[in-house]
């Protein structure tokens, strides 16, 4: 059983073949090549502009790609439009993303956002996704904030939630874009932890960041992205 669970963990859950994003007639991505693994904390750095964000919203089926191949576990996409119906519901079950700026439902508490897409997208019981939300909030350290709503919350709060909340759908892959912006040193040593403990879950954890330090902290690897393409790779000590 443990040399099964070991090749599991080996294979790439994430695969980001020569693929190429466009932005209108700007070529913002070309020739990037990159992949993660089950249990892995990727760091996809650069500067603002790089096409960081792009990339995050590629993977999640937000975006088309130009050319190349994207492959979420047995999900693969490939240029032209993002996907629809079964295909685009298979592949949000698959990816969780967290985006900068949290869009969490301004008119819904902290428990409400997190079992909404469980019980409308996935068809689960009530009873059973609110228990799960709260499992999740506590887990991320905000269990005592369930009733508040997101203009209650701060930004370190809201950023939790918004992870309590893409992980509901139980995705074995979790995107992230600039999750430190509106974190204090303290809540980003504390949001580095919770990081940590998700990838050693067994999920794949893809973080969009130019924080060095943060990366230091919770990745195992990084791609650094210049210009649209990669420009070096490797364990997080060495790159970064």
């Amino acid at each position: 059983m443990a040399a099964r669970v070991t090749r599991v963990q080996r294979e790439a859950s994430l695969e980001v073949h020569d693929v190429a994003i466009r932005r209108g007639d700007r070529l913002v991505v070309e020739g990037l090549r990159f992949s993660a693994r089950r249990g892995e904390l990727l760091a996809l750095m650069g500067e603002s502009g790089t096409g960081k964000t792009s990339i995050l919203r590629a993977i999640g089926g937000l975006d088309p790609i130009a050319a190349g191949e994207i492959h979420v576990g047995r999900i693969r996409l490939t240029p032209g439009r993002v996907p629809r119906g079964p295909r685009a519901r298979e592949l949000h079950r698959s990816v969780g993303i967290v985006f900068q700026f949290h869009h969490l439902f301004a008119h819904m508490d902290a428990l409400e956002n997190v079992w909404l897409a469980p019980v409308h997208v996935l068809g689960r019981p009530r009873a059973e996704a609110e228990r799960r939300a709260r499992e999740l909030l506590e887990r991320l350290g905000v269990g005592g904030r369930a009733h508040a709503l997101p203009h209650e919350l701060s930004g370190g709060e809201a950023q939790r939630v918004a992870i309590a909340r893409a992980l509901a759908v139980e995705p074995p892959v979790l995107l992230m874009d600039e999750p430190t912006a509106s974190l204090d040193p303290a809540r980003r040593s504390d949001l580095a932890a919770a990081l940590r403990a998700l990838a050693a879950d067994g999920r794949t954890l893809v973080i969009a960041t130019h924080d060095a330090e943060f990366a230091r902290a919770c990745a195992h690897r990084a791609v650094v992205i210049g210009h649209g393409r990669v420009v070096r790779e490797g364990p997080v000590a060495t790159v970064v």
